[in-house]
């Protein structure tokens, strides 16, 4: 297959499009928690229920944290700075809301790792189709709040040399 047909992935030199790469990834895995919960009832705690819980965990307990960082920290905080008077109320109440939702989607992690460290250790654990689903519902309402509300009013008011700085931290946080 010639290299110039096979998607890549954007770089922290496009952190707004890196941060929907993200996004992608965080769907990827909450399918994978999905097969997982219906792998479980036939085969058991097994090496490969094992090791899909493992890298689950893995993702979130890292990548998904720095995503969070790199809106809570910089993202938000120049957003703020550059939205003009018209929209700064509406900008804010999402925001808040955005924040807010973070910090439910971090309890509810915290109920799903608790799981996963069953299964990882093999051990049996209450891996649900339906509570699978209700955390991967909490998340896609976020992405599309973000991807549909908060992404396009960045891409709007930030310049170049906002991109060009949101880039930089990006790229620090993930080198730490």
């Amino acid at each position: 297959m010639a290299d110039s047909l096979i998607p890549t992935s954007p770089g922290f030199e496009t952190p707004l499009e890196m941060l929907e790469a993200c996004h992608e990834r965080l769907q990827a895995q909450l399918a994978t928690l999905a097969r997982l919960a219906a792998w479980l009832p036939e085969h058991g705690p097994d090496r490969q229920a094992q090791q899909a819980a493992t890298n689950v965990m893995r993702y979130f307990d890292v990548a998904a944290v720095k995503h969070h960082q790199d809106e809570e920290d910089d993202l938000f905080p120049v957003l703020r700075e550059r939205v003009d008077e018209a929209r700064r109320g509406e900008l804010g109440t999402l925001i808040d809301w955005i924040l807010a939702d973070h910090q439910r989607l971090f309890a509810g992690w915290a109920q799903m790792r608790a799981r996963l460290e069953c299964i990882a250790r093999g051990e049996s654990a209450d891996l649900t189709p339906a509570a699978v689903e209700e955390f991967a519902g909490a998340y896609r309402r976020h992405i599309a709040r973000e991807e549909g509300e908060l992404l396009p009013v960045a891409r709007s008011v930030l310049g170049a040399q906002d991109i060009e700085v949101l880039s930089g931290t990006m790229t620090a946080r993930r080198r730490q």
